[in-house]
């Protein structure tokens, strides 16, 4: 009974990267558009190289890394936002073997599905490895962060990420997992 449990879990979390390429709106660059399959769902991200071509270029350079699978979305404050991205200590609190980025501010404001860059404090050229998922419009956020990309599907997925304690900033017990993450370009 046990094996067939274990079987059973084994196919719910690999059946997201045994579908193949995902279907693209028509307006979205393969290229430039990341697949993150998780422990509740498929994410599909379109990059933003017109905003921050040097934060999507790392982003997909991490992806094609490995850096991104089984990573932890570490900290998920409810009607805020979801971050991840720390593939070196899984709890945010490390970033890449690469160096951080300068900051590339936009207009874009953040609204629900927005993805942002995550840095450190007050250092406006920190971002490294991280990023954060909007739940909804947060216009404090405004050309604070790097916008990096936004969802072009997904978000239901975004809902469901175990959320964190408010008390603790967010961190999550036991969090959601990013298993894989790709360039959509790379699937076959």
């Amino acid at each position: 009974m046990i094996r067939v449990l274990v079987a059973l879990l084994a196919l719910v979390l690999v059946a997201p990267a045994l579908a193949g390429p995902p279907k693209l709106p028509k307006d979205v660059d393969p290229n430039n558009t990341i697949v993150i399959d998780t422990t509740k769902g498929r994410i599909i991200i379109k990059l933003r190289t017109d905003l921050a071509p040097n934060h999507a270029e790392r982003i997909k350079q991490l992806a094609r890394d490995g850096f991104y699978d089984n990573v932890p979305f570490h900290r998920v404050i409810e009607g805020f936002m979801a971050q991840t991205g720390d593939g070196q200590n899984h709890d945010g609190t490390g970033g890449s073997k690469y160096p951080n980025l300068k900051a590339e501010f936009s207009n874009v404001p953040f609204k629900r599905g927005l993805v942002g860059m995550a840095r450190l404090g007050g250092d406006n050229d920190s971002a490294n490895s991280q990023f954060f998922i909007m739940y909804r419009e947060a216009p404090a956020l405004n050309g604070q962060y790097t916008v990096v990309g936004e969802v072009v599907d997904g978000m239901r997925v975004v809902d469901k990420l175990k959320k964190g304690a408010s008390e603790d900033d967010g961190k999550v017990a036991k969090p959601d997992m990013m298993t894989k993450v790709q360039v959509a370009a790379d699937m076959k």
